[in-house]
């Protein structure tokens, strides 16, 4: 009896001990977010926030410096906490809150900030979205929108501040990715404010407790704000790339021209792949891919009994006109069917669906030239639906044979799916919630797509043979990626390599080649991450055989929300464990 109460003492002793590591790690991890909240206004407003709905981003020398000490200060706390004694849940909170922080310090180390832009976007596009993640219901939002419009010069004068230490130090974009880049911004200045994105919200008050008075008001002041500072720090953004920027930027396209160039690109290829995989092995998995792929892409041709070799029959689906819709709204709503098609078929997959719908627009005009294809939008507010954004520009370009594995990726059951559920769970600290991990989300949206393969959505072999372009695509962003930044690979070189093996149109490989150049890495994460996904799936279905289930599998992949793949990799064999 009396060693029974000593266990049972030590048992409850231990416990105490956990639930105190435990307590310590949440209040830690709500300061933390709490902290990102306050110097990320708009960031705060997308979640639902709104003390900071006057205010943009100070990123001045100082500030930036300053917020770099308190990440130090956020890591240095979180290493003091024992992971032993805390859940399983707790250890991937901890583990993703450190790499969230981990990622600001690395940023800043190797000074990311001189390059606020890519090929396709940059910080004068994504302050478009303002007014769909603005809240709208008083005169006191309406105010804190205008006040934050009225900060637009400034915060304009601190990145081009930052773009001209880039100038300085050889940290800036390579000129040929930069080719008309001007135009997006061209696109945010117009004759009149009416026909600003930023006006929006003066259109309509039919939400808004705002009588007609102060309608008039606030139109008035809008006019003012959008005119006088608006167009005017966006003029000023266009100037500075036409006459400086754009013609000082490097010839180089490699990341490791850049100031400590090469380490920066091991650093950025290290978290987006959420691995230690060197260059050489991510290069030869890429060709190993290629390899492979391609063998497939030829058994379709010969299925087809096509009279050519694949080359020719993929010059042939660049160039027949029925491959390719006619109008906008044609390619609009082909995608809109395909979602809808699917929609129908994930009860097949899943035991558990999001609640938050989802809708199919085009890509905004303004970006939509230099653009990808297409892309998920997650929505900023609680009364919002996620957005499947499908670009219409170009429509020669934009095939109907790629458009199904383009869907799945996109809409569900990619990446709406995989991030809706995501930020539903209601019992994940935010950081869980908010926190998109590319290998394992583009990994999930490459996957994807290969489900659609296993419930038919794939409707011939030309669909099939699109399926296997867009994953050739990825298994060839492996190869062109390192290829390009770290093995002297030349722009010309990577667009060949990828036009001689998919069947993307040469608009969309040239976009998607200077996306790479211009996002250094960031391409890699989609095949390792689907890969590692499909060896975790095989070994379960070898472990469980006629007991697996794949949505009990799927539940298994995405109910810890978006973690690295080594925790996957966990989560995964304690699944099979428990089966």
């Amino acid at each position: 009896m009396k060693k029974f109460c000593c266990l049972l003492l030590l048992s409850l002793f231990s416990y105490v001990c956990s639930a105190s590591v435990a307590t310590k790690l949440q209040p830690l991890l709500d300061e933390i977010w709490q902290y990102e909240l306050s110097i990320s206004p708009i960031l705060a407003t997308r979640q639902g926030i709104h003390d900071f709905d006057d205010k943009l981003a100070d990123i001045t020398p100082k500030a930036l410096a300053k917020q770099d000490s308190r990440y130090h200060d956020f890591l240095k706390k979180l290493s003091q906490i024992d992971k032993a004694k805390l859940s399983r849940a707790e250890q991937i909170s901890l583990l993703i809150q450190q790499r969230r922080l981990q990622n600001y310090v690395d940023q800043y180390r190797f000074n990311a900030h001189y390059m606020p832009l890519t090929a396709e976007s940059g910080f004068h596009s994504g302050l478009a979205f303002l007014p769909r993640s603005s809240r709208f219901k008083n005169m006191v939002d309406y105010q804190n929108y205008l006040a934050r419009l009225a900060q637009f010069p400034t915060y304009f004068e601190q990145q081009i501040y930052w773009m001209k230490k880039g100038l300085q130090t050889g940290f800036v974009q390579p000129k040929v990715v930069l080719q008309g880049f001007e135009d997006s911004v061209k696109a945010f200045i117009h004759d009149s404010h009416e026909d600003s994105v930023f006006y929006v919200p003066f259109k309509d008050f039919q939400d808004a407790n705002v009588d007609s008075m102060q309608q008039q008001k606030l139109r008035e002041h809008a006019s003012e704000i959008i005119t006088n500072q608006v167009f005017a720090a966006y003029q000023k953004f266009y100037d500075f790339l036409i006459t400086d920027y754009i013609p000082n930027s490097k010839e180089n396209i490699a990341a490791k021209s850049l100031p400590n160039g090469a380490a920066f690109y091991q650093n950025r290829s290290d978290f987006y792949t959420t691995t230690n995989m060197s260059v050489d092995d991510i290069h030869s998995l890429g060709l190993s891919e290629v390899k492979r792929i391609r063998g497939e892409m030829q058994s379709i041709v010969n299925q087809l009994e096509y009279d050519g070799d694949i080359n020719q029959f993929i010059q042939y689906l660049r160039t027949d006109k029925k491959f390719y819709a006619q109008t906008a709204d044609e390619l609009i709503k082909q995608a809109s069917y395909i979602a809808k098609k699917m929609d129908a078929k994930l009860p097949q997959l899943f035991n558990y669906l999001p609640r938050t719908p989802y809708g199919v627009e085009p890509v905004p005009k303004s970006i939509a030239p230099k653009y990808t294809t297409g892309r998920y939008i997650s929505p900023t507010k609680d009364n919002q639906p996620g957005y499947y954004w499908v670009n219409t520009y170009a429509l020669d370009k934009r095939p109907l044979y790629a458009l199904t594995a383009l869907t799945l990726h996109e809409a569900v059951p990619g990446h709406h799916l995989q991030i809706s559920l995501s930020r539903e769970m209601q019992d994940l600290p935010e950081v869980r919630r908010y926190t998109y991990i590319s290998a394992f989300g583009e990994g999930w949206g490459l996957y994807s797509e290969f489900l659609g393969k296993e419930v038919g959505m794939y409707n011939d072999p030309y669909d099939e043979f699109g399926r296997l372009s867009y994953e050739m695509w990825r298994a060839c962003r492996l190869v062109v990626d390192t290829g390009m930044h770290i093995k002297g690979w030349s722009r010309q070189r990577a667009i060949d390599f990828m036009l001689e093996n998919t069947a993307l149109s040469e608009h969309n490989v040239t976009t998607e080649i200077d996306r790479y150049i211009s996002w250094p890495a960031q391409a890699l994460s989609y095949k390792i991450g689907e890969l590692t996904i499909k060896k975790l799936r095989e070994q379960a279905e070898q472990a469980l055989g006629d007991n697996f289930d794949i949505r009990t599998f799927h539940h298994a992949v995405l109910e810890h929300g978006s973690v690295p793949l080594s925790i996957l990799e966990e989560n995964i064999q304690n699944f099979i464990t428990q089966q």
